[in-house]
C-alpha cells in the first residue's frame, strides 16, 4: 500500500485551486476583448463549462479518462460516479496523494479546455447550443484524448509521447476544435468595425491566468520535488520570453506595443511551455517561449487575415498553434537530466522522440477536427447553432440572457 505524503497532498490541493482560478481568469481575458453588449455572454461561457463539466466528470468523465484501459483508446466505467475513488492513492497516476485529490486536479483541466473553445465563437453562438456542445465535446473529444496521453494503457502514453501538463490534451484539442467551430458557425457581422471594449479587464485576466498556470504546470508533477520547481521556473520564463518577442514583433511592424499584444504574448508563452514544462531546462523554455511568441503573432495577425476565418478571440492562433509548437519543442529540447521519467529530445541525440511527438500532434489534430465537425453537424440537425442577425445586432447579453453588463447606449 502506498503511503500518503502530506506535503504532496497539500501542494496538489493548492495547485487544484490555482487551476480552478484560471477559468474565471479566462472569462475576464475573453470578456474584455468582445464588445460591451456581449461581455456577459462571453463570461458565462466559461462559468457554464465549470458547471457542466464538473457534473459530467463525476458521472463519467473521470472514469473515461483514467478508468481501466480499453484497447488504448478509452477508460472503462471502473470509476463510474467516482465509485472507489477515495483517500487511497492510485499508483498508476500518483502514488503519494489520494486518488480523490488527483481526480479533482484533473477536473480543473477538463473544465478549462472547452471554455477555451468559446473564444472562437464569441458574439454569435446560441448559449443553449454551446452548453450542449460542451457536454458532448468533453465526452467524445477531451476524454478519449486525455486517456490516450495520460491514462494507464493509453496508446500515446505507451508510445512514449510527452505531454507534461496538456499541450495535446488541453491546447491542441481546444485550439483545433475552435477553428472548426469558427468555420462552421461563420463570421460575425460588421467584422471590421469590432474592437475590444475593456482591455484592462483582459490584462487582469492574463495576470490571473499567469498566476493560475503555476498550479497547472508545477502541479502536474503531482509531488513536491525538483520537477515541480523546474516546471514553475520554465512556466514563468516562457511567459516572459513570449511576451517580449510578441511585443518586439508589434514594435517592428506596427511601431507600437499594445496592451492586448502584451497580454496575448503572455498567454502564448504559457501555452507553448505547457507540454514540456517538466521536461526542459529554463534556458530551453526561454527559446520555446520566444519562438512561440513570434509564430503565434504571425498566426494571429497574418494567417488569420489571409484565410479570412473569424477566430474571434484567437483561440486557434494562440492555443492551437502555441500547443503544436510546444509539442514539437518538447521533442527537441526534452532532457532526462531534468526529468528521469521523460526522455531525451533531438538536441540530446534522440530524434525518435521528435517523431513520436509529431505522431501525437497529428493524431490529436485529426481526431479533434473530425469529431468536432461531426458533433456540430449532428447538433445542427436538432437545434440552431447561431443567433439570428437581429439577435447578433442586439447583442447576446440581451438576446441570450436578458441582461446588460453596463447601462447606456451600445453600437
Amino acid at each position: 500500500m502506498n503511503a500518503i505524503n502530506t506535503a504532496d497532498t497539500s501542494f496538489i490541493i493548492f495547485a487544484t485551486a490555482l487551476v480552478m482560478l484560471m477559468t474565471p481568469g479566462l472569462a475576464l481575458f475573453y470578456g474584455g476583448m468582445v464588445r460591451r453588449k456581449n461581455v456577459l455572454s462571453t463570461t458565462v461561457h466559461s462559468y457554464a463549462a465549470m458547471v457542466i463539466v464538473s457534473l459530467q466528470w463525476v458521472l463519467i468523465g473521470y472514469t473515461l479518462c483514467f478508468g481501466k484501459d480499453f484497447a488504448g483508446i478509452i477508460g472503462s466505467f471502473q470509476f463510474f460516479g467516482l465509485h472507489g475513488v477515495g483517500f487511497l492513492p492510485n499508483p498508476d497516476y500518483a502514488a503519494t496523494i489520494p486518488q480523490s485529490v488527483f481526480m479533482l486536479f484533473q477536473l480543473m483541466f477538463a473544465i478549462i479546455t472547452p471554455a477555451l473553445i468559446s473564444g472562437a465563437i464569441a458574439e454569435r453562438m446560441k448559449f443553449i447550443a454551446f452548453a450542449v456542445f460542451i457536454l458532448v465535446w468533453t465526452t467524445l473529444v477531451y476524454d478519449p484524448i486525455a486517456h490516450w496521453v495520460w491514462g494507464a494503457g493509453g496508446w500515446l502514453r505507451n508510445m512514449g509521447a510527452l505531454d507534461f501538463a496538456g499541450g495535446n490534451v488541453v491546447h491542441i484539442s481546444s485550439g483545433i476544435s475552435a477553428l472548426v467551430v469558427a468555420l462552421v458557425i461563420g463570421k460575425r457581422k460588421k467584422l471590421k468595425s469590432i474592437t475590444p471594449h475593456n482591455l484592462p479587464m483582459t490584462l487582469l485576466g492574463a495576470g490571473i491566468l499567469w498566476f493560475g498556470w503555476f498550479g497547472f504546470n508545477a502541479g502536474s508533477a503531482l509531488a513536491v520535488n525538483g520537477v515541480a520547481l523546474n516546471a514553475f521556473i520554465t512556466t514563468n520564463t516562457s511567459a516572459a520570453a513570449a511576451a517580449l518577442t510578441w511585443c518586439l514583433c508589434e514594435l517592428i511592424i506596427r511601431k507600437k506595443v499594445t496592451s492586448l499584444g502584451l497580454a496575448s504574448g503572455i498567454v502564448v508563452g504559457l501555452v507553448a511551455i505547457t507540454p514540456g514544462a517538466g521536461f526542459v531546462s529554463p534556458l530551453s523554455s526561454m527559446l520555446i517561449g520566444g519562438v512561440g511568441g513570434v509564430i503565434c503573432f504571425f498566426s494571429v495577425t497574418v494567417v488569420k487575415l489571409k484565410f479570412g476565418y473569424d477566430d474571434a478571440l484567437d483561440a486557434f492562433g494562440c492555443h492551437g498553434i502555441g500547443g503544436i509548437w510546444g509539442g514539437i519543442a518538447t521533442g527537441i529540447f526534452a532532457s532526462k537530466a531534468i526529468n528521469s521519467a521523460g526522455a531525451n529530445g533531438l538536441i540530446h541525440g534522440n530524434i525518435k522522440l521528435l517523431g513520436i511527438q509529431l505522431i501525437a500532434i497529428v493524431a490529436t489534430v485529426a481526431y479533434s477536427a473530425i469529431m468536432t465537425f461531426i458533433i456540430l453537424k449532428v447538433l445542427g440537425k436538432f437545434m440552431s447553432l447561431r443567433v439570428t442577425a437581429d439577435e447578433e445586432n442586439d447583442g447576446l447579453d440581451v438576446s441570450q440572457h436578458g441582461e446588460e453588463a453596463y447601462g447606456g447606449i451600445d453600437i
